[in-house]
């Protein structure tokens, strides 16, 4: 190949795209990590999947949808209200490939109940997949399946909802929902006066003849173009989840004003809105006062995936960087080549083996709970720990892919600007770092029987590990403790290494001991690459990483 010239030089020793690579089958650890947690049997589809979107037609989406960010059409040229949200053609792209591939849907049957067996497994290593390309996209996804979990507190309304839920074709227009091939679901919960604290929520619900009208305003409502949201109001018994559709059943416009779009950080290809309800139509999900036990059951969903997402960014930034480093010479060697970033790049390898082990063991459980009560305890106790740290992890990771491309990672042309910028919502979304610790606290508290049998399921799967049995003991203590608040980072972190290093066990016991070493019998150092692994670990983790 001929390469480029410029009438002053030529342009040589960069690393060529990364692209139209198959991202099931360049990631082993991926691919271990599905069949050791039930996904055995699904290789077929998650190849073709991952080949399609490792293309470099669907990265150049990505790429456009981000770059041509959503507008907010409020009014129309005769000044009538629109409330409307305009995207890029690349958007819906990237949505109807995530639609037909079943993201949205495929761990429900067509009656809402759960699929069970692998179907947790197998759609979260999509959603892995694909929040490598496009991350953004993914917010309605997620939040339209995990809707489902709060609906079927209404056995009606799932009844009506979800035969359109549950096909996959992707539908954008603007029309009710009913009349539709396909709808999406957001949500809307917290207001400008209460942020976390969803009880000091100020919305209020009014009983009519035909449902209930809302009236208040939400200060972060995500994906405004969905077909309807799960929010949160005040109705006579206190706070209730209501069901708010962009149409009224007689087919009106609802009473929904968009304000203005979020200008955030990252995420730039969904938007965020704020919102007013001037009296919107809306219907109740659930009992009255029920509201918060109505939307957890969502919300422990979208938490699943804010862990697999930021997984999964973090996956992608490794990929670049490995790939760079392989193609890319310095002082007449190639990066990867060189000692110090050979032992940066398997540090970081290392963590993304751990990482993936995790989120798959997680998805286990969500598959197996209806059956196993164990599991079901798993997924309620380790569903925070494992968001908190797993999204935490993803920024330092990120920054530290970005810096092993130099200067080609720190400009926007390419992927890991955008990924960097991605991270934090993860954490931040879903609830933050503190509300995840507290979480853990109360399930101790609520569940202190069911929480002392994962923790001796945790025990047995890390058996012989380094530092396991340490660890056991730190965390037990501090959870012991009166002032348990005030040390429950550092406990609940520890509690995620270890359900790391126990998950990892199961896959890769090789990898599982050395992350142990470098984890639980150690304090891991702040920068990647200060371990100190030997030459057969580096080799044997950057060969699997990225073959």
């Amino acid at each position: 190949m001929t390469q480029p010239s410029f009438e002053t030089h030529e342009v040589f020793n960069q690393s060529p795209p990364f692209e139209d690579v198959n991202l099931f089958t360049a990631d082993r650890p991926l691919m271990a990590a599905v069949k050791a947690n039930g996904g055995a049997g699904a290789e077929q589809d998650l190849m073709a999947f991952g080949a399609d979107w490792g293309s470099a037609e669907m990265a150049e989406q990505g790429r456009l949808a981000n770059e041509n960010t959503p507008k907010l059409r409020s009014f129309d040229a005769k000044g009538f209200r629109r409330d409307v949200v305009e995207f890029h053609p690349a958007y819906h792209q990237m949505m109807a490939r995530s639609i037909a591939a079943g993201l949205h849907n495929s761990t429900w049957t067509a009656q809402g109940e759960p699929v069970g067996g692998r179907s947790e497994v197998v759609r979260a290593a999509k959603f892995y997949i694909a929040s490598q390309v496009e991350s953004g996209h993914l917010c309605p996804i997620t939040m339209t399946r995990a809707s489902v979990a709060a609906l079927a507190a209404q056995p009606d309304l799932l009844a009506r909802t979800m035969p359109v839920i549950a096909t996959r074709d992707y539908d954008p227009a603007f029309a009710p929902w009913w009349g539709k091939r396909g709808m999406t679901l957001g949500m809307g919960m917290t207001e400008k006066q209460g942020g976390t604290d969803v009880r000091a929520n100020m919305t209020t619900a009014e009983s009519t003849a035909d449902g209930y009208r809302i009236t208040g305003h939400k200060w972060f409502m995500s994906a405004p173009m969905c077909d309807a949201f799960l929010v949160l109001a005040q109705a006579d018994k206190g706070l209730t989840c209501f069901f708010m559709p962009r149409f009224t059943p007689d087919g009106a416009v609802n009473a929904l004003r968009f304000q203005r779009l979020k200008d955030k950080l990252g995420n730039r290809s969904n938007a965020s809105s704020e919102v007013e309800f001037a009296g919107a139509y809306a219907e109740r999900i659930g009992e009255e006062g029920r509201g918060i036990s109505t939307i957890i059951q969502m919300v422990q969903l979208t938490r699943q995936d804010c862990a697999i997402s930021s997984a999964g960014l973090m996956r992608s930034g490794l990929s670049h960087a490995l790939h760079h480093a392989r193609h890319r010479s310095v002082f007449q060697k190639h990066l990867a080549d060189q000692p110090l970033m050979q032992s940066v790049l398997a540090d970081m390898a290392l963590h993304v083996e751990a990482t993936v082990a995790l989120v798959m063991r997680l998805c286990r459980a969500f598959d197996r709970m209806a059956a196993d009560a164990s599991e079901a305890a798993y997924m309620r106790l380790l569903t925070p720990a494992i968001k908190y740290w797993v999204c935490k992890s993803a920024p330092p990771f990120l920054y530290e892919a970005m810096e092993c491309l130099g200067g080609n990672g720190y400009v926007e042309d390419g992927l890991l600007a955008r990924h960097y910028r991605e991270s934090p919502v993860n954490a931040i979304w879903e609830g933050s770092g503190n509300v995840m610790c507290l979480d853990v606290l109360r399930a101790l508290s609520r569940e202190a029987e069911a929480a002392a049998a994962v923790m001796t399921t945790l025990a047995a799967d890390a058996r012989g590990l380094p530092g396991a049995t340490e660890a056991l003991a730190m965390i037990s203590q501090a959870f012991r403790r009166g002032d348990s608040e005030r040390v429950a980072r550092l406990a609940v972190e520890k509690l995620a290494l270890l359900a790391a290093a126990a998950a990892l066990n199961v896959v890769s016991p090789d990898r599982a001991e050395l992350f142990a070493t470098t984890r639980l019998a150690a304090t891991h150092p702040s920068m990647y690459g200060a371990v100190d692994l030997d030459p057969t670990a580096i080799r044997g983790l950057l060969e699997r990483a990225l073959p």
